[in-house]
């Protein structure tokens, strides 16, 4: 009883995944015969505002001169030295023990079997 009825199950699906794909080429199919659209008219190219113009920019001639190295005025230095910094104590180095040589590995669960379905071959031609 319970192979026939997921056969049924399975039959059933089968048929609505086949139904499901011909209806869309279907809707495909009544696309691509639908007569020649109206073409969308094209729309009128915006025009840009001319950029204004400003006359007070500097050219390069007109441009300061750069300061020069003697003009820098000169960095502070420190008069009395930086203190060194504190020594960090030391920390211990942690260590693992040493693993066993012979240790069994755990059982891996095998796979179920999982039933297949048989296809049916055509029958022998003459």
């Amino acid at each position: 009883m319970a192979p026939s009825s997921n056969c049924s199950i399975l039959f059933v699906m089968i048929t609505l995944l086949s139904l499901s794909s011909i209806t869309t080429s279907h809707a495909a199919r009544s696309l691509l015969q639908l007569p020649n659209l109206p073409t969308i008219p094209s729309l009128p190219q915006p025009t840009m505002p001319q950029l204004p113009t400003i006359p007070n920019l500097p050219t390069a001639t007109t441009l300061p001169p750069l300061p020069s190295i003697t003009s820098l005025p000169t960095l502070p230095t420190a008069s009395t030295p930086l203190p060194s910094l504190p020594t960090l104590p030391s920390v211990p180095k942690m260590t693992l023990p040493p693993m066993p040589a012979n240790i069994p590995l755990p059982n891996m669960p095998s796979l179920p079997n999982i039933p297949t379905i048989p296809t049916l071959s055509p029958p022998p031609s003459n």
